[in-house]
């Protein structure tokens, strides 16, 4: 990057932490470090919401899978809305009346203690490990602009945000991401611009979402019930309806960010926000990654987006063999470009049938073309077997540090620099308050002060962003983030949805019922995904569904027992 680079991102960064801090000083109690004194106005809640789940992932790898993958990950929110409605009219007036820290104190009220050091274990256990894959993408971009191991940016990039968030709390996390998504929304609008006006003269944008379409990168609806397919309308609004109501109504990250709204009608305002502005920003987050393809198209593409590995390779014993296979993708190249620009003739002369040829032709170059990529990352693997051969995370990276002018790279990075801060402080806020008010307060000390409660929440911070850390360094096995985190999630979301909506909806069913039914579920959730019986989403809707069903079972089986002794 330039000194100009430079100086935006440090400048913007700076700027946005120091004025989270400075409107959360004199945080003194529980309360204000936790939820902000419950005070927040709507748009607070919305805006910080949001930022919770878009973390720099979103804005690093997100636009990868529209590269790669299309648009069709956009199907994945497609039950957020209808979720939004669930919480809106159950979860936030329930949490609010009761008074709560966190969900799952509503939980011992309702079921029992067991019950809800359960669910409150399967979260920090799900966050805990989220949290760590949010570090380890902003780390990424130290890694690539600096050219070091990544081991010491996730170090650095997770020292920052511990302190950030050790001094402030939820109230200086919640004003940072207000700032935060205003310079985002910014910053997208004028990443798409930058992507469409650095295209070749004659070629519009009209004609490179035309370019992504013959390449199936504009597959936005997937209307087939195939329950191995990851992406689908159904997968979308079942699954994740299921998902999305479990991540919004149970998991304190998200839990915690509403409840820090001045009254139940400012946090409902602030969760209709979300669900009215995510799937549209999240479609255009994708656009932009399928238009960075059509860019590609005539710009040649690196053979492997990550720079690290790249140079690593071409210093190895293997650099001549590496460089050999270089060579063959720059020819296919050049091939494959006379052919982009005889689809864009063709599509201009609305000839059907050279736009199936040449369709067809640019179909057989990027199997091609994938043929030699693979081959690279074999080279790679048989190099150095921890290489990091998946790049999808990478492929944004490298365009706006290659192509964008100077200035506008600091400020992008930035954006997902400050993406990472808001969500990965508001993970380690909810690990900090689930661990003190779910076990310590509970458990090891129950009539401490409350200034000792908040010095426990800034230990626990501590304590829960090394854990995150280290996580961060195994990352690199996950492949595309985005989708690591949502299966992470899917493979506990469910079975801590079901407990919650037992609890709210079958008032017969007792706490044994319930938490022996959870253990059963989780139990085959976790064999479910280890021999792959489906799709991710739909582990979201069998686990709450067993939950559910078990809790019957259970309950059903423990009253004739009763009865016949």
């Amino acid at each position: 990057m330039s000194q100009i680079d430079w100086i935006v991102l440090c400048a913007t960064l700076l700027f946005i932490a120091g004025y989270g801090i400075w409107k959360s000083r004199g945080t003194k109690t529980i309360s204000g470090y936790l939820l902000a004194d419950r005070k927040l106005p709507w748009y607070h809640v919305g805006l910080s919401v949001m930022a919770t789940q878009a973390s720099a992932i979103t804005f690093l790898s997100a636009p990868g899978q529209g590269y790669s993958d299309g648009l069709r990950f956009v199907q994945f929110y497609f039950g957020l809305p209808l979720a939004m409605v669930v919480l809106c009219i159950t979860f936030i007036p329930m949490f609010r009346k009761l008074n709560v820290y966190t969900a799952y104190e509503y939980l011992e009220k309702r079921f029992d203690n067991k019950t809800r050091s359960l669910t409150a274990f399967l979260f920090l256990l799900q966050r805990g490990l989220s949290t760590g894959i949010t570090i380890y993408a902003p780390a990424i971009i130290l890694s690539t602009i600096l050219n070091v191991d990544i081991r010491y940016t996730i170090f650095l990039t997770g020292a920052l945000v511990i302190g950030y968030t050790v001094y402030g709390g939820t109230k200086a996390v919640s004003y940072t991401q207000v700032f935060q998504m205003t310079v985002i929304f910014g910053g997208l609008f004028l990443a798409a611009y930058l992507v469409v006006h650095l295209l070749p003269t004659d070629i519009g944008i009209i004609d490179a979402l035309h370019i992504a379409g013959k390449m199936n990168k504009i597959n936005a609806i997937d209307t087939s019930f195939d329950l191995s397919s990851r992406y689908t309308i159904w997968s979308g609004i079942i699954g994740g309806f299921f998902l999305q109501l479990s991540y919004f109504g149970t998991d304190q990250s998200q839990v915690g960010r509403y409840l820090t709204g001045s009254s139940v009608s400012q946090s409902r305002l602030g969760l209709v926000m979300n669900g009215l502005v995510k799937i549209p920003m999240q479609f255009f987050i994708l656009l932009i990654g399928v238009l960075v393809f059509s860019f590609y198209q005539f710009h040649r593409a690196p053979i492997f987006f990550n720079k690290l590995e790249l140079t690593k390779i071409k210093n190895s014993p293997h650099g001549e063999e590496f460089r050999a296979l270089e060579k063959r993708y720059d020819v296919l190249y050049g091939e494959k470009q006379k052919d982009v620009y005889k689809l864009v003739t063709a599509i201009h002369a609305h000839d059907e049938n050279r736009i199936a040829t040449s369709r067809i032709k640019l179909q057989a170059a990027a199997k091609k073309n994938d043929s030699i990529r693979a081959q690279a990352t074999a080279l790679m693997r048989k190099n150095d077997a921890k290489a990091d051969t998946n790049d999808t995370n990478y492929i944004f990276l490298s365009f706006v540090t290659q192509y964008l002018p100077m200035g506008i790279v600091g400020l992008l990075i930035a954006i997902i620099f400050l993406a990472a801060m808001g969500s990965t402080a508001s993970g380690l806020n909810s690990l900090a308050s689930t661990t003190v008010v779910d076990f310590y307060k509970r458990l090891l000390r129950k009539d401490a002060t409350d200034h000792h409660y908040l010095q426990a929440s800034r230990m626990a911070t501590v304590c829960w962003g090394l854990f995150c850390i280290i996580v961060a360094f195994y990352a690199n096995k996950l492949g595309n983030l985005i989708e690591a985190v949502n299966i992470l999630g899917s493979l506990f979301y469910g079975t801590i949805l079901g407990i919650f909506l037992v609890a709210f909806y079958m008032k017969r069913i007792s706490g044994n019922s319930v938490f022996y039914a959870a253990l059963l579920a989780q139990a085959f959730i976790a064999y479910a995904w280890i021999v792959n019986l489906t799709a991710f989403l739909w582990l979201n809707v069998i686990g709450c569904l067993m939950v559910m069903g078990f809790s019957l079972l259970i309950q059903k089986f423990s009253k004739l027992r009763t009865k016949h002794s």
